[in-house]
């Protein structure tokens, strides 16, 4: 079974940084992408960056030349370094990977999440 466990988040004030870490435990076997998803109050959950098995990684608009994903493959571990922070980044920070184990098969797992607070 595949968990994936996240820490990090905390109250930072505006323009300050966070890193944040998701670990993932179980196969890696067919993984093929991790991903940082938010939520914030009253809004619906938006793709934040995302890294592939390539290493190819990928953003939103809002925090590109922000924030910066990486991934340590022997740790089985991926992070989000935020920096800049402002207010609207204030959310519930999920890590995500996604397994393909067939030809057109997806399976998606969710971390719990970690609150991200930003201060103005």
């Amino acid at each position: 079974q595949v968990q994936l466990v996240e820490s990090g988040g905390g109250l930072v004030q505006a323009g300050g940084s966070l890193t944040l870490s998701c670990t993932l435990s179980g196969s890696t076997v067919s993984l093929d992408a991790m991903a940082w998803y938010r939520q914030g109050p009253g809004k619906q959950r938006d793709l934040v960056a995302q890294i592939y098995s390539s290493g190819t990684t990928h953003y939103a608009d809002s925090v590109k030349g922000r924030f910066t994903i990486s991934r340590d493959t022997a740790k089985n571990t991926v992070y989000l370094q935020m920096n800049s922070l402002k207010p609207e980044d204030t959310a519930v920070y999920r890590c995500n990977a996604v397994y393909t184990p067939g030809h057109s098969d997806f399976v998606n797992y969710w971390g719990q999440g970690t609150q991200v607070t930003v201060s103005s």
